[in-house]
């Protein structure tokens, strides 16, 4: 990536963050500003081996879904990354699903490496870090970094350990043998002990499994059983979400002639209709 388009990207994505609410260094819930600038959120737990999460332009509304079957954190960064695809590409593009390989930077598409980056841009300003490092950081400059520290700075940004380290080096504040020492602090102590040993948020590195769908979901499931492309069962799974029941909808309905494997698909189909 040439370092005029970084530039640019650094741009959007503080453009962007500005618009949200921060603590002390990072996005205190990116999820919430999501919704608050009018961005159609969708989160529901499809499984561990399933897509992480898609943005697609529908009519004049941006829907973003991230599957909260991931560790928080993890799905945290899958939303930065999908709210860099609606500002850097969705103009291009109607739609982009991303899976394991596009999230953790490993695809060698431009536009997937233009999203993590964003991503990382957005959580984890570089002048943030810095700060950060200087007033949180005791005898860094002697000592350097231990796995603590970086739970502290996984619980001040809202990132993954993984997103923390890649991030600092990336800022050439770790080098890579560095990076080799903390992440076998990491596997030696875990994650969740780290955490939970400087008080910082335990709920990281954990998947939070939250349903969470806009009530004008219910159309789309109700488009695709009558496509079928859904089984009846997760339309009765989408209408438990509303307190609702089959017979609560049975005259928008036509009995399906398929029992086809509930998936990505099953969640938007329709959308593209």
């Amino acid at each position: 990536m040439q370092d005029s388009r970084k530039r640019e990207i650094r741009i959007k994505a503080d453009s962007f963050r500005v618009k949200c609410k921060i603590s002390r260094y990072g996005i205190i819930d990116l999820f919430k500003e999501c919704e608050r600038l009018d961005y159609k959120l969708l989160r529901y737990p499809l499984g561990d081996n399933a897509d992480l999460g898609f943005a697609v332009k529908k009519d004049n509304d941006i829907v973003i879904f991230t599957n909260s079957c991931s560790r928080l954190s993890r799905e945290i960064f899958t939303l930065a990354h999908e709210i860099g695809h609606v500002i850097l590409h969705l103009n291009d593009e109607s739609s982009f699903i991303d899976d394991s390989i596009t999230i953790n930077g490993r695809s060698t598409d431009e536009k997937e490496q233009e999203a993590n980056y964003f991503a990382a841009c957005l959580l984890m300003p570089a002048d943030d870090v810095g700060r950060f490092i200087d007033l949180g950081i005791q005898d860094f400059g002697e000592k350097g970094l231990s796995a603590m520290d970086i739970a502290r700075i996984m619980s001040e940004f809202n990132v993954s350990f993984d997103m923390a380290l890649n991030r600092l080096e990336s800022l050439d504040i770790i080098d890579l043998n560095q990076k080799l020492c903390l992440d076998n602090e990491r596997t030696m102590k875990k994650v969740g002990n780290l955490l939970r040993s400087v008080g910082g948020n335990a709920k990281l590195n954990e998947p939070s499994n939250v349903i969470d769908i806009p009530y004008e979901y219910i159309d789309y499931v109700i488009y695709n059983y009558n496509h079928n492309a859904v089984p009846k069962e997760t339309l009765e799974k989408v209408l438990a979400c509303y307190q609702l029941s089959i017979d609560d909808i049975n005259d928008k309905l036509i009995p399906p002639t398929d029992d086809d494997d509930d998936d990505l698909d099953d969640l938007i189909g329709g959308l593209e209709d």
